[in-house]
């Protein structure tokens, strides 16, 4: 089970430092969209800080969460993206929402094994 953990919070750690990455370097490709898709993008980018910090969160968090000293600040600092991922694939892209989904459990089974680590904050 260990090492299903590690190769799991590895992938999607580079899945999220990719992701990051490309809001920097737009190095992939970007889908056709629907016009209320392409309009929220558009109003995301009049934003001009709004995509370059998303990209360095991702950056973070995806660093983060690959590291087992490091995982449960990444998977907090994450999660806000990931449920707007979440969000955004219900909502405008249905197709995505398996892997989104499953991206979320990922986040949220790590909240739940680093719990221990989070009590000082909550208690």
């Amino acid at each position: 089970m260990k090492i299903v953990k590690l190769i799991l919070c590895a992938l999607f750690g580079l899945m999220f430092i990719n992701a990051g990455l490309d809001k920097f370097l737009h190095y992939m490709p970007v889908p056709p969209m629907p016009a209320e898709m392409m309009k929220v993008f558009e109003a995301f980018g009049t934003i001009k800080w709004l995509m370059p910090l998303v990209g360095f969160i991702e950056i973070l968090g995806g660093a983060l969460f690959i590291f087992p000293k490091t995982r449960a600040l990444g998977a907090i600092v994450i999660l806000p993206v990931m449920v707007g991922i979440v969000i955004h694939n219900a909502i405008f892209m249905p197709s995505g929402l398996l892997i989104a989904g499953v991206m979320l459990l990922i986040n949220l089974w790590m909240i739940g094994d680093n719990w221990k680590k989070y009590q000082p904050l909550v208690s």
